[in-house]
């Protein structure tokens, strides 16, 4: 069976560098917290005060970090061999090939975009003052699952993955889709 694992990064605003990440491995059906990852990385550009609202991230919060040459490390073992869950992974994609290289086409091969499987079980994307299309908290409150630190990077990987195997339950005619019929369901 291929193994998933839920990411989430986190810009530090218009210049798109990245504060922070989180991993949740998924295996076997389920989330692993056990084995998650995060790390508040210092960016090389300081967090604009916008994305310092949004993701309460402030400079003195990372001082300290590493700088992503060194966080890296940590990320490339923890994504070693898997396959990717990401909300809205337009946005991760580009972060991954910054990181490590490649296209964001590459890595979007191997990318599945929870945000696209959850269109494409419940619809066309909705949207109201109470439920905000398809955002993560909002999709999360839609399946009861609770969001403790929205835009928190580890929070919204564990989020992520939740979904994930909640979804991948409900993919019509499928009982056990396989991560290819997934990332092809999800519009990888």
């Amino acid at each position: 069976e291929d193994a998933v694992a839920g990411v989430a990064g986190q810009p530090a605003g218009e210049r798109d560098v990245v504060v922070s990440f989180g991993v949740v491995p998924v295996d076997g059906g389920r989330a692993r917290m056990r084995d998650a990852v995060h790390q508040l990385v210092s960016p090389s550009v300081p967090p604009s005060p916008r994305s310092q609202t949004i993701h309460e991230l402030r400079p003195q919060d990372l001082a300290g970090s590493p700088d992503i040459e060194e966080a890296r490390i940590a990320l490339a073992s923890a994504l070693a061999g898997r396959f990717l869950l990401a909300w809205y992974a337009d946005v991760e994609v580009h972060f991954l090939a910054a990181i490590f290289g490649g296209s964001p086409r590459r890595w979007r091969r191997r990318t599945i975009d929870v945000r696209n499987l959850a269109i494409a079980i419940d619809g066309a994307p909705r949207a109201s003052r109470r439920t905000p299309g398809f955002a993560l908290s909002a999709t999360a409150a839609t399946y009861g699952m609770p969001v403790a630190n929205p835009h928190e990077a580890l929070d919204d990987a564990l989020v992520t993955a939740q979904l994930f195997l909640v979804l991948a339950s409900k993919v019509p005619g499928r009982p056990e889709p396989t991560v290819r019929q997934l990332l092809r369901i999800a519009g990888a």
